[in-house]
C-alpha cells in the first residue's frame, strides 16, 4: 500500500485538511493509500510514495529520490484530484 504525507509548516491545520480532502478524494478514485500528515522537518526523516504540499514548502523535500507534489493551492480539491490521478489513475 502506497503511503501519502501531507506536509506543511507546522504539521497542524492545513496538513490536516489536506489530509482528509486527500482520503476523500482517494475514495472516489478507488484507491487505498496510507495518508498523514506532519510538519516540514518531521517530513525530512520519514519515508512516504509521495510527499504533498504547497509548493513553497513541499519543494525543500525534493533531492532526487524523493516523489514530491508540489500544491499551488492546497486548498484546491481539483488540482489535489488532479494530482492524485497523475500517480494512480494513469499510472
Amino acid at each position: 500500500m502506497k503511503k501519502i504525507l501531507v506536509v506543511c509548516g507546522n504539521g497542524l491545520g492545513s496538513s490536516f485538511i489536506v489530509e482528509m480532502n486527500v482520503k476523500k478524494i482517494l475514495v472516489e478514485l478507488g484507491v487505498e493509500a496510507q495518508v498523514s500528515h506532519t510538519d516540514l522537518t518531521t517530513s525530512k526523516t520519514e519515508q512516504a510514495d509521495i510527499y504533498l504540499g504547497s509548493a513553497d514548502i513541499v519543494n525543500q523535500l525534493n533531492d532526487g529520490t524523493r516523489t514530491v507534489v508540489a500544491l499551488q493551492n492546497i486548498l484546491n480539491q481539483a488540482e489535489i484530484k488532479g494530482a492524485l490521478q497523475k500517480y494512480f489513475v494513469e499510472a
